[in-house]
């Protein structure tokens, strides 16, 4: 039977701010793929719309489930995403350079998204049940930096540089607030700085060099891996206060934006709506987060906070990482933009955290046993 309580305490608002995102992506993916062979494009939309659908049904199938019952669950569904990232090193194919995506005959899944959220799942579940006032110890930190290390160390194999990286800053967040002892803070933070150097001399491939030098440097190669940002910031300035307009942004039709429609959909937006259009975007995100924090704060387990603290970090580090990156801010890593960039395994993956934070925000007043309090 349909427990009425779940329209009752259901969040309508932010169920909305999501949509609104969602049609942005629609309008905007829209226009970056139709300047190419009408065939083409439309196909591509209509696979985007597709992957919306599923992506909606996902998220009320994960909100219809206690998320309590994903406590119990984690370490399972932690494993199976394993799994999936082994086997893409084994029978994944290839695109844009690194191996990526698993096919299930029509459809291409990109395990290293649900990933995020497996991490999201299992770390949730431990520090629920380590938290310490004092604080957490090294000692208490060697599990969770193992079940975050293994699967940054198979998408880094990949290699997905930025996925990985993405992996480690949702499990950061997820400790720092678990909160952790100050002395192994500090030590923390001195091996992470020796680890970066380490892995600049050793360990990141040439291209890799190659984006963090052209961050600090765009002009270097304006024609090579600076070409990127160049065009991006280009199409950013002469959208200007209002933008040209919906499919009148030149750098968009005449395809100097390069991946506009996935990494780079964001200059799209930005040429065509303006400055006004792109703030209105970024303050969407901006109180979307504010109110993922808000259902953590007001959950009334630690489970579920935490849970709502990861699906939110995951939304608020895609975002931030996605816009810098456009803007010139950072290297150009594989980011796509939640919501609005073409890519169905991202979709989805995003819709899920949605279902998460509705989900904790309906029952934080249920009882195990259903019952309603405050």
């Amino acid at each position: 039977m349909f427990d009425r309580r779940l329209i009752i305490y259901f969040s309508w608002g932010f169920f909305g701010l999501t949509l609104c995102l969602v049609c942005v992506g629609i309008v905007t993916v829209y226009s970056a793929v139709a300047v190419g062979d009408s065939v083409s494009s439309s196909s591509l939309y209509i696979k985007q719309m597709i992957w919306y659908g599923v992506g909606l049904l996902v998220m009320a199938a994960v909100f219809m489930i206690d998320y309590r019952h994903f406590d119990r669950w984690a370490y399972g569904i932690y494993g199976v995403c394993q799994i999936l990232l082994a086997a893409v090193l084994l029978f994944g194919s290839y695109g844009g350079g690194s191996k990526r995506w698993l096919g299930f005959g029509p459809v291409h899944l990109q395990p290293s998204e649900l990933v995020k959220i497996a991490v999201v799942f299992v770390l949730a579940h431990y520090y629920s049940r380590a938290m310490e006032p004092k604080g957490l110890t090294l000692r208490e930190l060697i599990k969770p930096m193992l079940l975050a290390g293994l699967p940054f160390a198979l998408i880094v194999k990949q290699p997905d540089l930025g996925t990985a990286m993405l992996v480690l800053l949702i499990a950061l967040s997820i400790t720092v607030f678990a909160k952790i002892e100050w002395k192994t803070l500090v030590l923390l933070i001195c091996a992470g700085a020796a680890s970066t150097m380490m892995a600049w001399l050793f360990f990141l491939e040439r291209y890799q060099k190659q984006r963090i030098l052209t961050f600090l440097d765009p002009d270097r190669d304006p024609l090579g891996t600076g070409y990127h940002i160049i065009q991006s910031k280009i199409a950013i300035g002469s959208g200007r206060i209002f933008g040209k307009g919906l499919f009148q942004g030149t750098q968009n039709t005449l395809s100097f934006i390069p991946e506009q429609h996935t990494d780079f959909i964001f200059s799209v937006w930005a040429e065509e709506f303006g400055f006004l259009g792109s703030v209105c975007v970024i303050l969407a995100f901006m109180i979307l987060i504010i109110w993922g924090l808000r259902i953590a704060h007001e959950c009334r387990d630690l489970f579920g906070t935490l849970l709502s603290v990861g699906a939110t970090a995951m939304i608020f580090w895609q975002m931030v990482i996605n816009i810098s990156m456009i803007m010139g801010l950072m290297p150009v890593v594989g980011m796509p933009l939640p919501f609005i960039s073409y890519g169905g395994s991202s979709i989805v993956a995003i819709l899920i955290c949605i279902g998460l934070l509705l989900n904790v925000s309906t029952r934080r007043f249920f009882t195990q046993k259903g019952q309603v309090i405050g």
